[in-house]
């Protein structure tokens, strides 16, 4: 696959950085988007949880054509996925932050780079929720739960609002992913959810929305481990 311009939000780490690596040599440019350094790409310095940050983006893009905006960032609360959580000792401040990041920033973003998607000769939209999100998963963390089964109702709205524009919008929803930072917190039995999905597996699925036609629109793909919570 050959693209234009690309856009990674949340690409200094984890999933993100890892779809940067894999996107990087497929566009003629790659905007990666975090607060603290990415490693690949053109980095734009920019906290999407603050409007400033969505204008920086915005600016960044500019004029071009945007192939893809890839929503890869996400946070969660303190001690979030361990037996250490409790709902009752969340600051107030954490659970706005959850918000703000997970939900309220990609709603911005879209709304902000519609303009460039819409220059795209085939636009795509991809956000990473989780599992946490769907009926009946055992997640305990509120605010983050609250924030992905919010940000599918978003993938929801936008296929409608869009779908004369023919932009795909889509959430993928994976239990744990196998990062390093995963894999090292797995391994020392601090995190919960059981075993992790490859990170060859999602960046599989991306390659195979980002190579569908504008005919075609998936709106959620459901990713558990197979021997993991959700399954």
């Amino acid at each position: 696959m050959s693209f234009k311009t690309i856009l990674v939000a949340g690409a200094s780490r984890g999933i993100g950085l890892a779809v940067a690596d894999h996107l990087i040599d497929q566009c003629d440019r790659l905007l990666t988007v975090s607060r603290t350094v990415a490693s690949v790409g053109e980095w734009v310095q920019a906290d999407l949880s603050d409007l400033a940050g969505i204008e920086t983006v915005a600016r960044a893009v500019g004029n071009d054509c945007l192939d893809a905006l890839l929503y890869m960032g996400g946070t969660w609360e303190a001690y979030a996925f361990t037996s250490q959580y409790t709902f009752e000792a969340c600051s107030d401040e954490d659970i706005v932050r959850v918000i703000a990041v997970n939900l309220v920033a990609p709603i911005r973003l879209v709304k902000a780079l519609l303009p460039a998607l819409r220059r795209s000769e085939n636009p795509k939209i991809i956000f990473m929720g989780a599992l946490s999100g769907r009926d009946n998963f055992p997640g305990r963390e509120v605010a983050n739960t609250a924030s992905k089964f919010g940000l599918r109702g978003v993938v929801h709205a936008l296929r409608e609002e869009l779908r004369s524009q023919q932009i795909g919008v889509t959430v993928i929803n994976p239990g744990n992913v196998g990062t390093p930072e995963v894999l090292e917190e797995l391994a020392a039995a601090n995190l919960t959810g059981g075993e992790a999905i490859p990170l060859s597996d999602i960046l599989t699925i991306l390659d195979c929305i980002l190579s569908l036609s504008r005919a075609t629109c998936i709106k959620e793909i459901d990713l558990p481990a197979m021997l993991g919570e959700g399954a």
